[in-house]
C-alpha cells in the first residue's frame, strides 16, 4: 500500500481549509501512537537545557505537525524545518505566517546532501529514515550538523513487524519503504562509530500497540486506498472503533515492551 495518495487527500484538505490545520494537528497527535512518544520525549529533552534558547532542526516535517509541537511546547527555540516536497514546505510557510509563528523557518531540503555544521542542539527525524536507502550518509550528515552535547532523536519501524512485516518472505506494509525498519543494534551499528552515543532506546507498538495501529490506522488506511468514498464513513468508523484503539495505545504506553514494530531512538553528540 502506498501512504502518499492518502497523505495528499488530507494535504490537499487542509490547504483549501487552513482553518482545519491546528484540528488536523491534534486529530495526529491522537490517533498515531507514535506521536504520543515523541512528544514525551520532545519535552523530557527540552528540559536538558534548561532556560536556555535551542536550535531544532526538523528533518522531515512533513505536514508540520512536530515543527509547530516544539514551536510552540519547547520554547525558547528557533526550530528550522525542511522537508523534501516544495508544496509541503510552501503550505507551511503560508500556515506558519498566517499564524504569526516567528520561531520557525523554512527550506526544501535532501537530507543526503545538507552540509549544515555545528548548528542545532536537536535534531528530530520522526519516520523519515526507512524511506531513505543512504541512511549512513544522513546520520554522518546529522552528527555534523549538531553542536556537541547535541541529541538526535531518531523514530522508525523495527525489525520486529515494523511496516507490517513479520517474515521474510513478506513486503512491507507501506510501498514508499526503502527498508522495513531498525532494531536498537542496527541503529547503534551506524551510529556509535561515527562518534554518536546511545543516549536512550526504546521499543513503541509492542502487543497493544500494534493491535491499535490496525484498528486505528491500518484498516482505514487500506479500504481508503480502494476508494476515497470511504471517507464518507469514516467518522461513523471511528465512533465505534476509536474508544478501543484508545484504550490499547494508553496501555502500551505506559508499558515497556521487549520488542515492538517501532523503536524510539535518542542519540548524543559526545
Amino acid at each position: 500500500m502506498y501512504y502518499d495518495p492518502i497523505k495528499n487527500v488530507f494535504a490537499n484538505t487542509i490547504r483549501k481549509f487552513p482553518f482545519l490545520r491546528i484540528f488536523f494537528y491534534k486529530t495526529l497527535d491522537l490517533m498515531f501512537l507514535r506521536s504520543w512518544y515523541v512528544r514525551r520525549e520532545l519535552k523530557e529533552l527540552r528540559n536538558k537545557f534548561g532556560n536556555s534558547k535551542i536550535e531544532i532542526y526538523d528533518a522531515g516535517s512533513g505536514f508540520g505537525q512536530y515543527t509547530y509541537f516544539m514551536s510552540t511546547k519547547l520554547k525558547p527555540c528557533n526550530v528550522f524545518s525542511v522537508d523534501v516536497k516544495q508544496n509541503w514546505i510552501d503550505d507551511c510557510k503560508d500556515f506558519f505566517t498566517r499564524k504569526e509563528i516567528k520561531n520557525v523557518s523554512f527550506k526544501v531540503e535532501d537530507l543526503t546532501s545538507i552540509s549544515h555544521q555545528n548548528k542545532f542542539d536537536l535534531i528530530v527525524c520522526v519516520d523519515v529514515m526507512e524511506h531513505i536507502q543512504e541512511d549512513a550518509i544522513v546520520f554522518q550528515n546529522f552528527y555534523n550538523a549538531l553542536k556537541k552535547g547535541g541529541y538526535l532523536l531518531i523514530n522508525s519501524p523495527s525489525i520486529y513487524g515494523g511496516s507490517d512485516v513479520h517474515r521474510d518472505d513478506e513486503e512491507s506494509f507501506i510501498g514508499e519503504h526503502a527498508r522495513d525498519g531498525y532494531s536498537k543494534e542496527d541503529i547503534e551499528a551506524k551510529l556509535h562509530p561515527i562518534g554518536f552515543s546511545t543516549y536512550k532506546s526504546r521499543y513503541t507498538y509492542g502487543f497493544w500497540g500494534d493491535k491499535a495501529w490496525r484498528l486505528g490506522i491500518k484498516y482505514p488506511m487500506l479500504l481508503l486506498n480502494i476508494s476515497k468514498l470511504f471517507l464518507l464513513i469514516l467518522p461513523l468508523y471511528y465512533l465505534l472503533t476509536f474508544p478501543f484503539t484508545l484504550i490499547m495505545m494508553r496501555l502500551d504506553f505506559t508499558s515497556e515492551s521487549q520488542t515492538g514494530s517501532g523503536i524510539n531512538f535518542i542519540a548524543k553528540k559526545e
